[in-house]
């Protein structure tokens, strides 16, 4: 279990009038070489600067804020449609499968209920199959 312990503090040195530490000068960077990037395109050709020279246009905001709207909506859509088409084929394989076991149940059921084969499984009960016809019993009104 553990104990909750001070532990001693380590003794600073006494603080003074002394001058500050002067910071490292810093490391110039090596420029980098000179190659067209994707931003130095889009820059060239887009022209963003004009439009945001003035600062952020709100006037703008109301549809881009739509514009983002939809966009988000066709694409849980997406996602929602695509779920639904997973979950319809997993269905699909199941019903098949389904449908595989009960036409085997059925035939096994159809060859079971033959006359031949309740004969056959009831012969170890000593139950036998008749050999003679069945016969009508007439019974007589007054008779009964």
């Amino acid at each position: 279990m553990a104990v909750n312990t001070l532990k001693p503090k380590q003794k600073a040195a006494p603080r003074g009038n002394t001058m500050r530490p002067q910071p490292k000068p810093m490391v110039e960077e090596t420029p980098r070489p000179k190659g067209i990037s994707i931003f130095q395109l889009l820059e060239r050709y887009t022209k963003m600067d004009a439009i945001f020279r003035d600062g952020l246009p709100v006037k703008y905001l109301p549809q881009v804020l739509f514009g983002m709207g939809v966009a988000l909506f066709y694409i849980g859509n997406t996602h929602y449609a695509e779920k639904s088409i997973r979950k319809i084929d997993k269905l699909k394989v199941e019903a098949e499968d389904l449908r595989a076991d009960y036409t085997t149940l059925k035939s096994d059921y159809m060859e079971a209920s033959k006359q031949s084969e309740v004969a056959r499984n009831v012969l170890p009960l000593g139950l036998e199959e008749s050999k003679t016809p069945p016969y009508q019993v007439i019974v007589k009104e007054d008779e009964y």
